[in-house]
């Protein structure tokens, strides 16, 4: 049954209040990650700009996301085994974007919000549950997790590629995904089921 858990309580504050507090902030973008080697790439970056939204619709999205499927995940796994799991997501979604500016996949724009670390939370759910329906809200028809994450997935994959909707950070949701579905799997088929983060 879905429920407020702490992590995702606590993360869903942290992000608003950032949100709320350098909505005017002309500053704000410092906080964002660039390309590591530019000028502006700061090491604090690395987890400021998880914390980080560009608009009213990319932080909604993210933190519906977050409580609907974290909160699940988070209830399974424990508090503390979540919370490194959103981090490792986080930061796996972070390398794989910079491994995309490095070999010029990606242009060289600086990067933030969660959506890498909620890519990752919807594989695991997705990979727990797959079989779980999950009613879209574009177009609104229930889909099996298991073919929502697929399709986001091809999706971000092939807009990647392409170059195409460059203004989205793709590759931070493909690492996330990534990083995200290699802990699922190999929790799934740890001894007893025990958590690696916890």
């Amino acid at each position: 049954m879905n429920k407020m858990t702490p992590v995702v309580t606590v993360l869903l504050i942290i992000n608003v209040v950032v949100f709320v507090a350098t909505m005017n902030w002309d500053s704000r973008l410092m906080l964002a990650l660039f390309p590591p080697g530019m000028e502006l790439f700061r090491p604090f970056q690395l987890i400021t700009h998880f914390f980080m939204h560009g608009g009213t619709t990319h932080i909604l999205f993210n933190m519906f996301g977050l409580y609907m499927f974290g909160s699940i995940m988070e209830q399974i796994w424990g508090s503390r085994a979540f919370l490194g799991y959103y981090l490792l997501c986080a930061f796996g979604a972070a390398a794989i974007q910079a491994l995309a500016w490095q070999t010029g996949l990606a242009d060289p724009v600086p990067v933030l919000g969660a959506s890498g670390a909620v890519y990752g939370v919807f594989v695991g759910f997705a990979i727990l549950f797959p079989n779980h329906r999950i009613m879209l809200l574009i177009p609104p028809i229930p889909m099996k997790a298991k073919y929502m994450i697929a399709a986001l997935i091809i999706i971000d994959l092939t807009l990647g590629v392409s170059g195409a909707a460059s203004g989205v950070a793709h590759f931070a949701h493909l690492g996330g995904a990534v990083f995200g579905g290699i802990y699922t799997v190999l929790w799934r088929r740890s001894a007893k089921g025990r958590t690696l983060l916890g």
